[in-house]
């Protein structure tokens, strides 16, 4: 084989074992790789090591077994947001805030935090400065819940016994056992809130956007100031929430058809 035929080769193989590890519900080992893409352990464990020493894989603290690195997840943030799409999301979500007079934003799972991909302002003189690229914590925002309400049952357990939960705000749900009778409630209604729990007086709910699989891959949310307007009062807002998130869904999937 040439050397250029090698390292064609090699790049594939490294991009089916990124892929494999990303689409898993679970962090893997060299050994379950190797069987599920029929390649020889010398080689998977090879790969995997030189896509480790670039930040692309992390291991788990015990050192078997694999995860996507830092370097991955900020690989996968730029390309949600400086897809071809963004323009066209950036102009749905506009129009969304200008039809309902609030400030809504467009976020994504990105590890143990939501990152905000795109926010648009409403005109009220109350604002809260969270720029696009602002990363916030899952247990306290509308979306961050919506996230965890919708993740796979292992990780959404894992999550709930590592995480800390700490306090924001005194509305900040702190307990567990009380988490997760919100994210049942969620994952029931397919709507997030958040009362107030991450910024005092500031309340949002948080509708999912779905691929063609029905699997939860961005949420729009709202916010606004409890001062000025009620949660009942948002909820007002969900039909035109999920008619933008069925937009946006369908732009995307008409995108990976047309790729």
């Amino acid at each position: 084989m040439s050397t250029e035929n090698a390292t064609q080769s090699t790049l594939i193989r490294g991009f089916m074992l990124l892929e494999t590890i990303m689409k898993a519900d679970k962090p893997l080992t060299s050994a379950y790789l190797a069987e599920d893409l029929d390649l020889p352990k010398a080689t998977v464990h090879r790969i995997a090591q030189q896509l480790e020493e670039e930040g692309l894989l992390q291991r788990e603290p015990n050192g078997k077994r694999f995860v996507g690195g830092l370097r991955l997840r900020k690989l996968a943030t730029a390309v949600l947001s400086n897809s071809v799409m963004t323009a066209s999301r950036h102009l749905i979500l506009q129009s969304l805030s200008e039809s309902i007079n609030e400030t809504v934003n467009l976020t994504a799972l990105d590890g143990n935090e939501i990152i905000y991909l795109d926010r648009i302002e409403s005109n009220w003189p109350y604002r809260i400065h969270l720029p696009v690229g602002s990363h916030l914590p899952l247990h306290c925002t509308a979306a961050g819940k919506l996230f965890l309400a919708n993740m796979n049952t292992a990780w959404q357990q894992r999550y709930l016994k590592a995480a800390s939960l700490s306090k924001h705000t005194d509305k900040t749900i702190t307990s567990v056992k009380e988490l997760r009778g919100q994210l049942r409630q969620i994952a029931e209604e397919e709507v997030g809130f958040d009362q107030g729990e991450y910024l005092d007086g500031m309340i949002a709910l948080a509708v999912p956007v779905k691929n063609e699989q029905g699997d939860v891959c961005y949420s729009i949310a709202v916010h606004a100031p409890s001062a000025r307007i009620s949660l009942d009062d948002l909820k007002e807002y969900i039909p035109k929430l999920n008619k933008a998130a069925t937009k946006i869904s369908e732009l995307e999937c008409q995108e990976l058809n047309e790729s």
